[in-house]
């Protein structure tokens, strides 16, 4: 199978069934049809072949990026300039921003994509009172999912992908936790943090070509 596939069959079996914290509710874009079928279209369009791509975890999925559009860091206006049309509104995402950005510098979203994938430690997403959450806000909540995160990272390593290195988007908490469980499950040689693009947008705004050129020198490495 290429890669597409793999990709479409994994998430379309997304599912947490276990005990959240009251209040946590589960935001699964791949149970919504529109959602789905434009991740399909994304898929089919970048990762149409076999090439090994290597990994990068983000933390879980927000409201208005791959929250909608079923595509990781990839808001409903991205979308449409990488040539899949919507309807949905069209509202921008900062850490799409600067993925965006980002990749335009490496050489554009064929280049990029042809060369890495990106997932996040929790494909599914979470929300409490109306606000994204990450899965480690709360202990409970990251206690409860950890072994929905450990099965969806061994199913995605079945992809095919470099096991050599992977990529954490977070140089705190979720470079803490991904660190921590790839040296109990050796699951990578090696995990490169990264500036995360919501950090790098909210406070480090003016340095955004610092950061760009950082993600490019740690790709080379």
């Amino acid at each position: 199978m290429v890669y597409a596939e793999y990709i479409l069959k994994f998430y379309k079996s997304l599912s947490i069934d276990v005990e959240l914290p009251e209040g946590v509710e589960v935001m699964n874009p791949y149970q919504d049809t529109v959602a789905f079928d434009l991740s399909r279209q994304f898929y089919e369009k970048f990762y149409n072949d076999s090439n090994p791509r290597t990994l990068i975890f983000g933390i879980n999925p927000g409201r208005f990026g791959g929250g909608i559009t079923g595509v990781p860091f990839t808001d409903p206006v991205k979308l449409e300039k990488l040539g899949i049309v919507n309807n949905l509104k069209k509202k921008v995402e900062l850490s799409a921003d600067f993925i965006y950005a980002m990749i335009d510098a490496y050489g554009g979203a064929e280049k990029f994509y042809h060369d890495f994938y990106i997932t996040a430690l929790s494909p599914l997403g979470f929300v409490k009172d109306d606000k994204n959450l990450n899965y480690y806000d709360i202990k409970f909540l990251q206690q409860t999912v950890e072994p929905f995160m450990l099965k969806c990272i061994r199913q995605q390593l079945d992809f095919g992908v470099n096991r050599q290195r992977c990529y954490c988007l977070g140089e705190g908490e979720n470079f803490k936790y991904l660190s921590s469980i790839n040296k109990k499950h050796n699951f990578f040689e090696t995990v490169i943090p990264l500036a995360h693009p919501r950090f790098i947008m909210q406070y480090k705004r003016k340095s955004i070509d610092v950061y760009i050129q950082d993600y490019m020198r740690k790709f080379r490495s």
